[in-house]
């Protein structure tokens, strides 16, 4: 096996943590509630809460492996996941719940965040580019399996089983990174680890006005992706009178986009200027936008499958576009400090996606016009955000010319 084809598989492995924690128990929301005898606002907090944490981890992960090494902050990263899956798998109440999510939440950031810095650390160029695009591909299938493989478990085992399952592929992936996971940055390029270095580079990354830009565009345009992911139990079981266990109905179209366009992405990475990549992803977004919020004009509360799924595939095909151009374009205005830079767009990402499934989502719970619409907003703001950028790129070429 190549060496790229290994790391593919390792990095690819290790970013699909979160995806799987997020995802796997939305189909069992009904019965956690009914079992922990707990209403519907605590039990969207149990995804809310973790998706903070997890944010909130992220601004340390990339900055600990820029002095420690990433292979460490891996590891470390998998040990509290792991933990946390199995402290929810047992928890006897929804304040234990909560607890463990939390615990959960802190480890499940890790492998996605350094991961990212260990492709800029060992692939550069094109390589770089192509690897970012297949780690998205295979990354897609996450939020996919999750949702399918978690409502099987439910319906026959029941949902502590779904923790279970987590904790065992922690275990598994730990044991995956501490054979085979190499140290990809040197002793001799790390940075020292001072609070007030750290605070230092969180400030310069936040008073760097394009860099923030980007991180904030990407995070929104995500936002489109969220406010489906989040609302997921009330879309597929209240919505589309759908099942526990037909939650592929609405992944299979969001990921399916995710890995489809990252496939094209990655052969056409060096072709296609990010620029290009960039135009492209808003038109295809755009589309999906557009005709999501026709059908839903025209369907009324009468939505059904296949239709009301198929513009979230045309959405999701364009952030595949969007991402690895983004994020490397990002990541380029802090070449000493990648792993910080990786570390401030996921917490800002997630820390979007966090609001979304907390405050947002239950505003537009009843339509799925309302969804249509919340995505009509966040893929506006992240378009007229990439305007800005732009309009900053170019100031600043004059400017320097």
């Amino acid at each position: 096996m190549s060496f790229y084809f290994r790391m593919l598989l390792l990095l690819s492995a290790l970013t699909m943590v979160g995806p799987l924690a997020i995802d796997a128990y939305l189909p069992s929301f009904r019965s956690i509630r009914a079992d922990l005898g707990t209403t519907e606002v605590l039990m969207q907090q149990t995804l809310s809460l973790f998706l903070y944490a997890m944010a909130g981890m992220m601004l340390f992960y990339g900055t600990l492996s820029d002095a420690f090494g990433r292979r460490k902050v891996i590891l470390g990263s998998l040990v509290i996941y792991t933990l946390g899956s199995l402290g929810a798998a047992f928890s006897p109440s929804i304040e234990w719940l909560l607890a463990f999510r939390v615990l959960q939440g802190l480890g499940s950031g890790g492998g996605g965040v350094v991961g990212r810095a260990v492709v800029r650390d060992l692939f550069h160029g094109p390589d770089a580019q192509r690897m970012m695009s297949h780690m998205t591909m295979v990354f897609g299938l996450a939020p996919a399996l999750a949702p399918i493989m978690g409502g099987w478990l439910e319906v026959h085992l029941g949902w502590r089983w779904i923790f279970g399952a987590s904790a065992l592929f922690g275990t598994l992936l730990l044991v995956l990174c501490w054979r085979h996971l190499p140290e990809s940055l040197p002793p001799e390029n790390r940075q020292p680890f001072r609070p007030s270095l750290l605070a230092r580079s969180y400030l310069d990354a936040i008073s760097h006005t394009r860099f923030m830009l980007l991180v904030l565009l990407m995070a929104l345009a995500f936002a489109g992706f969220s406010l489906y992911v989040g609302s997921a139990s009330h879309f597929i079981m209240d919505l589309l009178h759908l099942p526990e266990t037909a939650f592929g109905w609405m992944f299979i179209p969001l990921v399916g986009g995710l890995i489809t366009g990252s496939a094209l992405a990655a052969r056409l990475a060096s072709r296609l200027t990010r620029r290009r990549f960039v135009v492209l992803a808003y038109w295809i977004t755009g589309l999906g936008v557009a005709v999501n919020l026709g059908y839903n004009l025209w369907a009324g509360p009468d939505i059904s499958i296949p239709w009301a799924v198929l513009p979230l595939f045309a959405y999701s095909f364009g952030l595949s576009f969007l991402t690895p151009s983004v994020t490397m374009a990002a990541m380029d205005f802090f070449p000493r400090n990648q792993g910080m830079a990786a570390s401030m767009q996921s917490f800002v990402q997630m820390s979007v996606f966090a609001t979304i499934a907390g405050f947002v989502v239950p505003l537009l719970f009843g339509s799925g016009l309302k969804l249509a619409i919340g995505m009509v907003c966040v893929w506006g703001i992240s378009l007229l955000l990439l305007w800005t950028f732009m309009a900053l790129q170019a100031w600043q070429r004059t400017r320097n010319s």
